[in-house]
């Protein structure tokens, strides 16, 4: 069967350990949640028959939702095409601006939205989406004189999924989201991380701190004695084996590709926390 890939480059987007994750994947579940979806590397590598994906982000999601239906679908590439033959850096900031006007904003018709998300993504610098405290978005210009919004044979194949098979998109808190979670379900978290430092994680306006890691783990514990299955990657801080201490805490080396500083990407250490034994179902 042909997989979809991302779409959109991501920040923490988990393409280049795929091959880890799959490796504590429980052999059976029923529903698949991903609360903090992104650009669903793990999602559309699995494919599951039934999953309910979310992300507090609104232009992200809104993206999805219009790949899944066909005239929106179709609409939104013509917009790209249109995009990629009139791109050049006055352009740019032309698009980029667009969302300065809030009242103007919310009029665009939702395929014109996701047409800019996308290309927004693959004309910035290095691929990375990220908004200010007034939800406006603020990357610079990548300074290439041609951009690549999409792959036709790719978004084909992710509106073929999300059509034949039973995915519900959402666009809310990531605890809202599990609400309908039950046992034998599998839910995977991967969620701005933590730092022991300091951290990007300007997804959306509002951030993602240490109150919401620590709120996140009691979701996770919650889930776990619902009877789901739970998955979550991170880094490896302390705040985060803290938070896990009674769970399967695994450490695996990743790399990070988006950083603004070329200096601080390269090799750093995640960690993989389950709920239940690898390929093995729940502890006793």
């Amino acid at each position: 069967m042909l997989k979809g890939k991302p779409f959109v480059k991501w920040a923490g987007g988990k393409r280049q350990i795929i091959d880890k994750l799959k490796k504590y994947i429980p052999e059976e579940y029923n529903t698949y949640y991903e609360p903090f979806v992104g650009g669903g590397a793990l999602f559309f590598e699995l494919s599951p028959k039934n999953a309910v994906i979310n992300d507090s982000n609104e232009e992200l999601m809104n993206v999805y939702r219009c790949i899944k239906d066909e005239n929106k679908f179709t609409r939104m590439c013509s917009e790209l095409n249109h995009y990629e033959s009139s791109h050049s850096e006055e352009f740019y900031f032309e698009i980029r601006n667009k969302d300065r006007d809030k009242n103007k904003f919310k009029k665009i018709v939702d395929y014109k939205r996701a047409a800019r998300t996308i290309y927004l993504n693959k004309a910035c610098f290095n691929g990375l989406y990220r908004v200010n405290s007034k939800n406006e978005f603020n990357v610079p210009f990548n300074k290439k004189d041609t951009v690549n919004t999409y792959d036709g044979q790719n978004l084909g194949i992710i509106h073929s999924y999300l059509n034949f098979n039973n995915v519900e998109i959402l666009c809310c808190d990531f605890e809202e989201s599990v609400k309908t979670a039950k046992k034998g379900d599998f839910v995977y978290f991967d969620p701005p991380y933590d730092s022991d430092t300091t951290t990007f994680n300007s997804y959306t306006e509002d951030g993602f701190g240490k109150e919401e890691q620590i709120r996140l783990a009691k979701v996770f514990n919650d889930l776990s004695e619902r009877g789901c299955y739970v998955m979550l990657s991170n880094h490896n801080t302390k705040l985060v084996n803290e938070l896990y201490q009674e769970f399967n805490i695994h450490v695996i080396e990743a790399k990070r590709n988006i950083n603004s500083n070329g200096k601080k990407r390269g090799k750093v250490e995640e960690v993989i926390i389950t709920n239940f034994e690898n390929k093995e179902g729940f502890n006793e």
